[in-house]
């Protein structure tokens, strides 16, 4: 335990390993592409390919951590989760980073990715580890400024999901939130440069005023075409309607989303989503990253006589 909390004091990326439940242990890699062994790549390559082959039952996707010839794991935050008794990889996540200019000004887009679960763990409570953990560790690293979220899906359960998660979030069936310029904006740089990052070809038509790509699926991700039937439904019914009108599943249809992670909704998946039993390490785990951000800084600043990266102690001649 002592050792992950030193590697998320030393390290300038994420890597370290949480028991987020029982029986599973969840690891999270910051762009592994950039500092993993040629070696290790190789395994992570293999667990995620293990994960893929139990939810798919056409071929292999194309893009993103399973394309040969991508930079994937270089600009992507990968949430894996083992079964503790066996060390199979039972779920991922591939949340990739997306990086433009908004105004002149640079802006960072988490995009939520693939998610993918063996069929056998869905009942472990999983959701919470793959769509807000990594989230919350990278707002906490931001130092609690707020990071923009995208989501492309037709699964009305993610929807769903991150409608009720992240803040600002549009569109959000049943809700007063607005499309803003921002908003706008955002998702047009993303459609306009970004496609590759969740397999939605050139050819796919991207509606403004809906926030609906039409035609999605013919850029790497065509296996992961549902019907609606096939698509897994919300607990609340307008998420599941708002799919089911809203977008056209013989054609491929996805709708876009985008919202923000903040103080309200880490406050939000902290006090909802996050079982009892795994909130105080996972409390513990951010203190950690804060301190490392926030703390540590302002006491090398203050120490005049040592060096801390750029900071140099005052000679006086």
């Amino acid at each position: 335990m002592i050792g992950n909390w030193y590697k998320l004091m030393t390290q300038s990326h994420i890597d370290i390993t949480l028991n987020t439940s029982n029986d599973v242990e969840t690891r999270l890699l910051e762009r592994p592409g950039l500092w993993m062994s040629a070696q290790d790549l190789h395994k992570l390559r293999e667990d995620l390919t293990t994960v893929a082959m139990t939810t798919l039952s056409k071929e292999m996707l194309d893009y993103g951590v399973f394309s040969k010839n991508s930079d994937a794991l270089s600009r992507s935050i990968i949430t894996i989760v083992y079964e503790k008794e066996t060390s199979k990889p039972i779920a991922f996540n591939a949340l990739a980073l997306i990086d433009f200019e908004l105004g002149e000004k640079p802006i960072n887009v988490l995009h939520l990715g693939l998610v993918m679960i063996d069929p056998d763990a869905r009942s472990k409570g999983l959701s919470w580890v793959l769509y807000g953990l990594t989230c919350v560790f990278l707002f906490l690293r931001n130092q609690l400024r707020p990071i923009w979220v995208s989501n492309v899906t037709q699964v009305p359960a993610v929807v769903g999901m991150v409608g009720d998660t992240f803040s600002e979030t549009y569109p959000k069936p049943a809700s007063n939130n607005r499309r803003t310029l921002t908003h706008l904006l955002i998702a047009r740089q993303i459609m306009a440069d970004h496609r590759h990052v969740f397999g939605v070809g050139d050819d796919a038509e991207f509606d403004e005023e809906r926030f609906i790509i039409k035609n999605a699926y013919t850029g790497g991700s065509d296996n992961l075409k549902k019907t609606f039937d096939q698509s897994t439904k919300h607990r609340k019914s307008h998420y599941n309607d708002f799919c089911e009108q809203e977008l056209d599943y013989n054609r491929g249809d996805d709708v876009i989303q985008l919202g923000k992670i903040d103080l309200n909704a880490t406050r939000r998946f902290l006090t909802n989503d996050v079982p009892r039993g795994s909130l105080l390490g996972l409390t513990v785990a951010g203190l950690w990253i804060l301190l490392n951000r926030l703390a540590l800084p302002v006491l090398y600043w203050s120490d005049s006589k040592r060096e801390w990266n750029s900071l140099r102690p005052h000679k006086n001649d």
